[in-house]
């Protein structure tokens, strides 16, 4: 199916690995040029950018911390001129360290809820005004946003409050801009093998209906999905990509 897709331009957070590259790579095989923004891994992101160019499209990187609004006003006014427009933001910086509540401490807090919540704010703000009327923006949050999880309490709440911003976010945008959420559960991303081997060797067959943890490539193909004008009458939804973890 085409998903209208070619010809677009696309900036990416969290680009140089897991979900974020492999969102890159996809909207790259629809046709898109992609901006891939990164945080410090440079090397990643040089991969992850290499990957759209490997298609024929453009790619360009961009150094940013999302926590930080300067950084990402700075970050976007170095980017070349033909990459300052956009029709897709896919907002998928993220960190998920695993610590029990008990042990959560104030400055990882902070972090954590930055990172995952601030951040998507801080990018979502500076980059709106740059989207072409009918473009889309889709959050990236989680399951643990809808469920909570006693391991990575402040990423399950910062994750809640950008499912919750995407709702405000829709209204505030529409009818120019479209906005939505996906919730992945478990995938098998760096930072997702990190958490899942803190689990039971049988949670996938006890917790998940399809009895498995999701490749990044089936997240991205939702993100994307969502992005495109396939999804144009869709928007302030969370579409849920948990093999059946959560059922709603």
């Amino acid at each position: 199916m085409d998903l209208g897709l070619a010809g677009k331009t696309a900036l990416v957070t969290g680009g140089s690995s897991g979900i974020g590259a492999e969102t890159a790579r996809l909207l790259a095989e629809e046709g898109s040029d992609v901006v891939v923004a990164y945080h410090q891994n440079i090397a990643g992101a040089e991969h992850a950018a290499d990957s759209v160019r490997q298609t024929g499209r453009r790619a360009w990187i961009c150094q940013m911390d999302v926590t930080d609004d300067a950084s990402v006003q700075q970050a976007l006014t170095k980017l070349p001129q033909e990459a300052k427009q956009f029709d897709v933001l896919i907002l998928c910086a993220g960190e998920a360290p695993v610590t029990p509540l008990t042990e959560v401490t104030s400055d990882q807090w902070k972090r954590i809820v930055d990172v995952n919540l601030h951040g998507a704010f801080h990018v979502l703000s500076a980059v709106q005004p740059l989207l072409n009327d009918g473009g889309a923006i889709v959050a990236v949050a989680s399951v643990a946003g809808q469920t909570g999880v006693p391991h990575q309490s402040p990423y399950a709440a910062a994750k809640a409050g950008l499912i919750n911003l995407t709702k405000s976010a829709a209204r505030a945008l529409a009818p120019r801009i479209r906005v939505n959420c996906v919730a992945p559960g478990m995938t098998l991303t760096p930072m997702g093998q990190e958490t899942a081997a803190g689990l039971p060797p049988n949670y996938a067959q006890e917790k998940l209906l399809l009895q498995r943890f999701a490749e990044p490539r089936e997240i991205a193909q939702c993100i994307v999905f969502l992005a495109s004008p396939a999804a144009s009458f869709v928007t302030g939804a969370t579409l849920d990509v948990n093999g059946g973890r959560y059922l709603r």
